[in-house]
């Protein structure tokens, strides 16, 4: 079974853009990198996505290729999967750890995020997301309003879940 990330954090970003991994991330990075071992650096890939994006998407490489083997099911040359694959191969970089546990975050990115003197770091199961701390609280403000008017106050989001195979 793929371990997953879980947790949120908030890490200081220095003047080069490097910033902290959250310890548990780092761990499940190394755990889903199949060419990692001791002595060497985790890869991962860092989706940024299109302009009006204000997150980054940082993937394990497990998931990455997960990801790529969906790709390549989908009808070459179609609209959906040329949209995905701008989005996953264009709109991304490849990048890794460094030795102190952190991700230099390149200097357009941090632009592009409007990363300061923090980032946000919030997990999504094989992957995780990197936000500026103010957008990120904009934006789960917006989505809890959004459910509270589309979900009565009793609501367990667990429900949403479908029922496993048994067998």
């Amino acid at each position: 079974m793929a371990r997953r990330f879980r947790g949120s954090d908030t890490f200081k970003v220095d003047a080069k853009g490097r910033v902290s991994i959250p310890a548990p991330f780092r761990r499940v990075i190394e755990a889903s990198d199949p060419d990692w071992k001791d002595g060497l650096r985790p890869n991962i890939v860092i989706v940024y996505g299109p302009e009006g994006q204000n997150w980054l998407e940082v993937y394990s490489m497990e998931a990455i290729h997960e990801m790529d083997e969906q790709i390549a099911l989908m009808q070459r040359g179609s609209p959906e999967r040329l949209l995905i694959e701008e989005r996953m191969y264009g709109q991304s970089i490849e990048s890794q750890i460094d030795d102190d546990g952190r991700l230099t975050i390149p200097q357009k990115l941090r632009e592009k995020l409007g990363l300061a003197g923090e980032a946000f770091f919030i997990s999504a199961g094989d992957y995780f997301t990197i936000w500026s701390p103010g957008a990120y609280g904009e934006r789960a403000s917006r989505r809890s309003r959004k459910y509270a008017a589309q979900y009565d106050e009793d609501f367990d989001p667990r429900s949403l879940l479908p029922p496993l195979p048994r067998g």
